[in-house]
């Protein structure tokens, strides 16, 4: 392991002890005492029908994904103890949504009947404020997003009559504040709350082929092998999943969110034919630097060995991939120059309602007092560092200025980035 394998910072240091007290707690057992967390796929796959009393996943080739990201998991993953038991209880909480989600469509056939109409999509470099973007533009009552609490238990379907008072809103809550336990710093990084939008890579996480299992471990030899596959099955899976969200409980349109889009923008069309995209846009040091140390924070807690060289790479050749194919798959197809809108951080965070207006002017979008008087409240409720300033720098990660700054040339000048 190089001098960069180390832990978080020394400030979260009592909160680390007791996580490395736990997983020492867990390496006395011998290897055989893991077998009620077992990441075995047929055993998981059996438990899930045990839980639900259901047998259809609706997907035969869900095994086959299943099946590579459990094997990356037990051999690249290097999981401790804590690393296990979220694996093992994830693993199984996606297995019976699916079931459950499933079951949904054959008694409620009216649910593949479900138009999802012009939804628009944020996607963009990760870190440059595409969810402080999403949840802003969530508050416009007439919009639809994907609720924390509704993907993490999605079954039945949501009511709009109950849609803030649903009890599975506190159950998610209580689920939410393992994080602060688990992940010190995350809420330093990134907006949580049960009733905030969630990211899409949350929702194609129930079909196997997400970049969610790459954000939180080591999961290498999944992610060679997820990163040249046709994306279409895990967009046909997200547009199944938002008829169930819709079915009673819709919206004019759909907002939704994920940096993991601009790998994908060719899938998204395909499923998403009248779809519109805000990309937004930063100088990617700050990105790598703010992506790289997010990285650290998910996956921290979980496994035995966190090398930053080895994560400040990884983060460096994926997003200079997508920030590739984000500009190929533009200039590719002249046709849909109308259906994209660019938003740089800067105005973001100087006038995050201009930028509003912008995209409502640009997507003809009708923005409401409402909506502005709701998009105001919540801009008041949530100033920038509510919970923190999130620290972080490009040395931490091995990386160097001159060599990421001649990496992503052809980005900023392409966008005409304002450089930080």
């Amino acid at each position: 392991m190089s001098e960069s394998a180390r832990r978080l910072a020394p400030h979260h240091s009592k909160r680390w002890k007791l996580l490395r007290a736990v997983n020492a707690l867990g390496g006395l057992f011998p290897e055989d005492g893991f077998s009620l967390l077992t990441l075995d796929e047929s055993a998981l796959i059996d438990k899930a029908r045990r839980q639900t009393g259901l047998d259809d996943f609706g997907d035969d080739l869900l095994f086959e994904r299943l099946g590579i990201l459990l094997h990356s998991f037990k051999h690249d993953a290097h999981l401790n103890f804590i690393g296990r038991i979220c694996v093992y209880s994830d693993i199984l909480r996606v297995l019976s949504n699916r079931l459950r989600l499933e079951e949904d469509r054959k008694r409620n056939p009216a649910i593949a009947d479900e138009m999802i109409r012009r939804p628009l999509f944020i996607t963009g470099l990760p870190r440059t404020g595409s969810t402080l973007l999403h949840a802003l533009l969530a508050q416009d009552p007439a919009s639809r997003a994907p609720r924390v609490w509704e993907v993490m238990h999605p079954s039945p379907p949501p009511e709009t009559a109950t849609s803030d008072s649903d009890p599975r809103i506190s159950q998610a809550d209580k689920e939410l504040k393992w994080v602060d336990v688990l992940m010190p710093g995350f809420r330093t990084a990134h907006l949580l709350d049960a009733r905030l939008p969630q990211e899409c890579i949350a929702i194609m996480g129930h079909s196997f082929m997400s970049y969610v299992f790459e954000s939180m471990y080591f999961v290498s030899s999944y992610r060679i092998w997820h990163e040249d596959r046709d994306k279409l099955p895990a967009y046909e899976f997200h547009r199944e999943f938002l008829q169930h969200l819709q079915w009673r409980c819709p919206g004019s349109h759909w907002v939704l969110k994920a940096p993991s889009h601009l790998l994908a923008l060719k899938a998204l069309f395909q499923i998403y034919p009248d779809a519109g995209v805000v990309m937004t846009h930063r100088d990617p040091l700050k990105v790598l630097a703010s992506c790289a140390s997010f990285a650290e924070v998910l996956r921290g807690p979980f496994t035995e060995c966190l090398d930053r060289d080895e994560l400040g790479d990884e983060v460096a050749r994926r997003w200079e991939k997508g920030a590739r194919l984000g500009i190929q798959f533009r200039q590719d197809r002249a046709s849909l120059q109308g259906r994209f809108l660019d938003v740089w951080y800067a105005d973001l965070v100087k006038d995050p309602m201009a930028v509003v207006r912008g995209i409502y002017d640009h997507f003809e979008m009708v923005l409401t007092n409402e909506a502005e008087r709701a998009m105001l409240r919540f801009l008041a409720a949530n100033p920038q560092h509510k919970s923190g300033v999130h620290r972080y720098s490009l040395e931490t990660y091995g990386l160097n200025r001159e060599t990421e700054r001649r990496r992503f040339r052809f980005y900023t000048d392409h966008y005409g980035i304002e450089l930080e």
